[in-house]
């Protein structure tokens, strides 16, 4: 015999009403009857009825979590956490939780479109989009258009790694300090004395690319060191690896490369060893985002350190509104300079 709701009122001694509010959250409830309505839920092996309650809520128990590669370890490890706090609202097995579900892009526009189309239809209660945004004002236009009927329908916006762009109104941004941790890396090699420095970017089309390039090139300009060669390619190994030839060609006297991220700053390595060239006793090498597997590279990768684990899970509790939106709607999240074996002062 299925249990209904009003099942659960009657053994919890309230009213349908009040069952309804417990477990879609959107009603303050007093501790001792929410307690006693969960009770009644578990007790009874009351599951809420998802299509039907979204039918009469403006929004679905769907989160959409838009990433560019879930193989990538910088996106994994955001989405894993803000998947496990969107887990955490859950209220039990009688619902009131929300269901994350990934989306993978592979860093196409047309398919970042597409998703959010879906989940429009889908009438998500939440979208969190991950990483860079794509610099093409047609893009931007259309995501601007997508994500403006998205929040008119009353789904929650947050944008994680992602600065706003002109139109994103009422989205709540964590914005990762790329621009200041590129310069604080570059600053570091100048210290060391390193004067000719090549540069390893990512896409030229995307706002982190172009937020850690303008903070290598701040650090340089402020010490009066003229630009070294910059190649750009895809955030992969092969991007890093395939680069040096270039950047030798172009200055065959390069003491450091500074790589767009960990994984490129991998490539990088294993292209100057095949040289016969050693990190860092020859060529200084250092990355960006400090990924699980930067401290066990040899020698281990000096690199900035994003707090992504702790981005993620903010931007799932924001997804489902168990914490405030920074003020103003945007915050910066700040990187830390983690210097390890890979970088030194240059050969005399």
């Amino acid at each position: 015999m299925t249990v209904t709701l009003a099942d659960v009122a009657a053994r919890a001694r309230v009213s349908p009403a009040t069952v309804s509010r417990v477990l879609n959250g959107n009603y303050p409830v007093a501790a001792s009857t929410r307690a006693r309505v969960l009770r009644a839920v578990d007790e009874l092996d009351y599951v809420l009825n998802g299509p039907a309650s979204s039918l009469a809520a403006a929004t679905s128990d769907l989160v959409g979590v838009l990433v560019n590669d879930i193989a990538d370890p910088f996106f994994g490890i955001m989405a894993s956490a803000a998947q496990g706090a969107i887990g955490e609202s859950a209220t039990g097995r009688g619902g009131g939780g929300k269901l994350a579900v990934v989306c993978n892009t592979g860093g196409s526009p047309e398919r970042e479109l597409t998703y959010l189309t879906l989940l429009q239809r889908q009438r998500a209660a939440a979208v969190i989009l991950m990483g860079g945004s794509l610099e093409d004002p047609d893009h931007l236009a259309a995501t601007a258009g997508k994500l403006a009927k998205l929040t008119e329908a009353g789904t929650r916006i947050v944008l994680c790694g992602r600065p706003p762009a002109p139109g994103d109104t009422g989205a709540a941004a964590l914005v990762f300090g790329n621009r200041a941790g590129a310069r604080q890396l570059t600053e570091h090699l100048l210290g060391l004395g390193h004067r000719r420095i090549g540069y390893v970017a990512g896409p030229a089309d995307r706002t982190t690319t172009r937020h850690r390039l303008e903070g290598h090139r701040e650090a340089l300009a402020a010490a009066g060191v003229a630009e070294g060669p910059t190649v750009h390619g895809p955030y992969d190994r092969r991007s890093g690896h395939g680069a040096v030839a270039e950047l030798l060609a172009r200055d065959p006297d390069l003491t450091a490369v500074v790589a767009a991220n960990d994984t490129v700053a991998l490539g990088v390595c294993a292209a100057l060893r095949e040289r016969g060239l050693s990190v860092p006793g020859d060529v200084s090498v250092a990355g960006f985002d400090d990924l699980p597997f930067s401290v066990d590279a040899v020698p281990a990768l000096t690199t900035v350190r994003l707090p992504l684990h702790g981005a993620g899970a903010r931007a799932g509790r924001l997804a489902v509104g168990t914490e405030e939106p920074p003020a103003g709607g945007e915050e910066t999240v700040p990187g830390e300079l983690v210097v390890r074996a890979s970088t030194g002062a240059p050969r005399e």
